[in-house]
């Protein structure tokens, strides 16, 4: 059985018509959510996700197939944004947050994203919460429960280990309650 990823990558490096053409549109989406979420400013974006694909363009050749492709660009894309950040000075986390592993967050905490963004109701007022969210655990956050990526997936892109990915994730959900009960004066 023929790698999908390993086809396109040998076609775009072969510089066969349309591949690389090919390669950005399955992995536009995924490229934009992360360097959005992190950045939040639709130029900036525009640009990042245009120099990601540079970035790919002129590093696949390096690619060894130890990831996905996703995860691969996904990489890429994180670090053009993160570099973004850096040179405007922008915090990824709250002072507070020192995103560090911490075994007892490990436990449910009661909030179920996914019913609450299918509620039309509260849907804005989540979209609100989540826009309130420092950087990297919005990112975070929006690709494990809107984009769905599994934790290993964003292990990949991030460079973060997994149980810092998931503490964010805690941490994300906590606030995400906090705020809905504060602005909807209720238990959400």
């Amino acid at each position: 059985m023929t790698n999908p990823d390993r086809v396109l990558v040998d076609a775009v490096l072969a510089r066969r018509a349309g591949a690389f053409e090919r390669l950005v549109a399955d992995h536009q989406g995924l490229c934009w959510h992360i360097i959005q979420r992190l950045v939040r400013h639709p130029e900036d974006t525009r640009e990042l996700c245009q120099e990601a694909f540079l970035r790919v363009h002129q590093y696949l050749h390096q690619f060894r197939y130890e990831s996905t492709l996703k995860s691969w660009i996904g990489r890429v894309a994180y670090a053009v944004a993160l570099r973004h950040l850096e040179k405007k000075q922008v915090p990824l986390v709250d002072a507070a947050d020192d995103g560090e592993y911490d075994p007892y967050l490990q436990e449910g905490d009661g909030f179920d994203l996914e019913s609450a963004w299918a509620d039309a109701e509260l849907r804005d007022h989540l979209r609100a919460a989540i826009d309130a969210l420092p950087p990297l655990p919005r990112m975070l956050l929006t690709l494990y429960h809107l984009d769905e990526l599994t934790i290993p997936e964003i292990v990949q892109v991030s460079g973060l280990p997994a149980g810092t990915i998931k503490s964010h994730l805690f941490r994300s959900r906590l606030r995400l309650r906090e705020r809905l009960q504060a602005r909807l004066g209720e238990t959400a």
